[in-house]
């Protein structure tokens, strides 16, 4: 490739990437998953569209799907709030195995009797489209106010239910015969344990790194976590095991360690996981020909017709019947199954593999993704709100905390903004109780920024600086959290959380002798009641002092 044609193809991908941006803001009005969109923007581009770009390699759409799949696993693991996840774990592992599996022959079944496929081809069509598609889940969910339990439960499923699925497929896909189905249980469930304990392996190691380490520059910590949750990926595949499973594990457990910076890793994270969406979307757009999915477009429907309406409803309410939920939660879960770019992927892996009638099958799965997308994401949140389920509007947004090492001082700066619904709105500094060790340093309101006394008290958009000590800082932001979802009386009552500093009625240390020890720690930052920020360098080690505001401002 010569400097030119790079010239050309940089300006191309930068307009495509234009193009596709300005995509998600219609996305976002019209109810359409922005998927959709992107696989327009390639099929416009492709054969059959205006520009009649040529492209038919398989094989590299399979492997660039294959590396945006792991971006974008990564970037749902690092979204996916283990409270939420905890309680539904089990539910969410057995759905995306056994749920799998009832759905694979359901739908195989009717792609053998009513399209007339061979049973090889309707196994590969039922794996393909059985596992439902990160990117669409993680997009559309979060945008659809939902019970935690629920979003929960579909975020899981669809972050592990890839991996016995690509095991399945590739295996269906192998030349010769196909093992008999217990080997292939055994392999499925070999390949998930092998995975499973890397990714746990890799994730808690990585964040044991990072919370202990001070890195020289901010910027590095989202390379860094994005780093290890693609080595997981990759050691998992290396030793036979599931890397997608791997990489999801690693990134929640990374997700939820209280990382430094946290916020600035989010926003990486997820800017590439959009771009990851978008050129693979695009991608897959530009490999297939349009007019050639005219003949598999009935059948395509009659698959997804079976599949949305028997088949996914039937392994939700079969593999979920322990777990007592009410049924209409399981019947929104049978109609939120999306699929996405990934059953597409999956499709190019028989076509890789040479199996008689792979085009077919692409092309069948190509029309059903489309087809029961454009019919399922829109309707979504109708579906949620005929069946009288909706997210409790009382509950408290999370409180948002960024953290930043001081190695030197072996200390934290605790950087913690008052949502909108947060119960700390109204607590006074003295009632926050912070263990000793810790202490409300700053505070900031319609940018003005003031020592904070005992008895000030924090209102809705203030952004608190809290310095805490190596030992308590766990326990610093635990207590913060605990104010913000019980308020003043956490732990008094049983809500939110335990108490931080002994026994009910005890003065916290932020009325006692906290102040000062804080007030000292202020002035190695950068001197006392100054607007410390960490520089670049993350360590706290570039402060930015500007002059203090002698008095709080009105709480009006």
């Amino acid at each position: 490739m010569t400097v030119h044609a790079l010239n050309e193809l940089l300006l191309v991908c930068s307009l495509v990437l234009l193009v596709a941006v300005a995509a998600v803001r219609i996305s976002s009005r019209s109810g359409l998953p922005s998927l959709l969109l992107y696989l327009g923007i390639g099929i416009a581009l492709g054969q059959d569209g205006i520009f009649d770009v040529k492209f038919d390699n398989a094989e590299l759409t399979q492997v660039i799907g294959y590396a945006a799949l792991v971006v974008i696993l990564a970037e749902g693991g690092l979204g996916a709030k283990w409270k939420e996840v905890k309680p539904v774990l089990p539910a969410a592992a057995v759905v995306s195995t056994i749920g799998v599996a009832i759905s694979v022959g359901i739908t195989a079944s009717a792609a053998h009797y009513l399209v007339g496929l061979d049973w090889r081809q309707a196994l590969i069509i039922g794996a393909v489209v059985s596992s439902t598609d990160a990117a669409a889940v993680f997009s559309v969910l979060r945008r659809v106010p939902l019970p935690p339990r629920i979003t929960g439960v579909l975020e899981a499923e669809s972050g592990f239910n890839d991996a016995p699925v690509v095991i399945m497929v590739v295996a269906l896909s192998a030349v010769g015969p196909v093992e008999h189905w217990y080997i292939l249980v055994a392999e499925i469930a070999m390949e998930l344990a092998i995975g499973a304990a890397i990714g746990i392996t890799v994730g808690w190691l990585g964040s044991l790194g990072l919370r202990h380490v001070a890195l020289p520059a901010s910027g590095l910590y989202p390379i860094a976590v994005m780093a290890i949750a693609v080595s997981a990926y990759a050691a998992g595949a290396m030793a036979h095991g599931s890397g997608f499973l791997a990489v999801y594990l690693a990134a929640m457990i990374l997700g939820n360690s209280k990382l430094p910076h946290w916020p600035a890793t989010r926003g990486f994270a997820d800017g590439l996981g959009w771009l990851a969406q978008i050129g693979m979307f695009v991608l897959l757009g530009l490999l297939v020909t349009p007019h050639d999915l005219v003949d598999d477009f009935w059948p395509a429907v009659v698959v997804g017709l079976v599949l949305t309406m028997v088949a996914r409803p039937v392994s939700v309410f079969l593999s979920l019947a322990p777990f007592r939920l009410p049924a209409r939660e399981k019947a929104l879960m049978s109609w939120a199954g999306l699929r996405g770019a990934v059953p597409i992927i999956l499709a190019t892996i028989p076509m890789v593999s040479g199996v008689q009638g792979s085009t077919r099958i692409f092309n069948i799965v190509f029309v059903l993704v489309i087809v029961y997308t454009l019919i399922q994401g829109p309707t979504l949140p109708w579906v949620a709100n005929k069946l009288n389920i909706a997210e409790d509007p009382a509950e408290a947004d999370d409180l948002g905390i960024e953290s930043a090492p001081l190695e030197r001082l072996r200390g934290h700066l605790l950087s913690v903004a008052v949502p909108a619904k947060s119960k700390m709105h109204g607590v006074e500094v003295g009632e926050l109780r912070l263990p000793a060790g810790a202490a409300v340093t700053l505070v900031v309101r319609e940018n003005q920024s003031f020592v904070p006394s005992p008895a000030t008290v924090l209102r809705r958009g203030d952004e608190l600086l809290v310095v805490a000590t190596d030992p308590v800082r766990d326990r610093a932001e635990e207590r913060l959290r605990a104010v913000a979802e019980g308020g003043k009386l956490a732990g008094w009552l049983g809500t939110g959380g335990s108490a931080a500093s002994g026994a009910p009625g005890t003065p916290g240390p932020q009325g006692g002798s906290a102040i000062p020890q804080a007030m000292k720690l202020a002035k190695k930052l950068g001197g006392a009641g100054a607007d410390t920020r960490t520089g670049a360098n993350g360590s706290g080690s570039g402060t930015k002092t500007r002059p203090r505001v002698p008095h709080e401002p009105p709480l009006g």
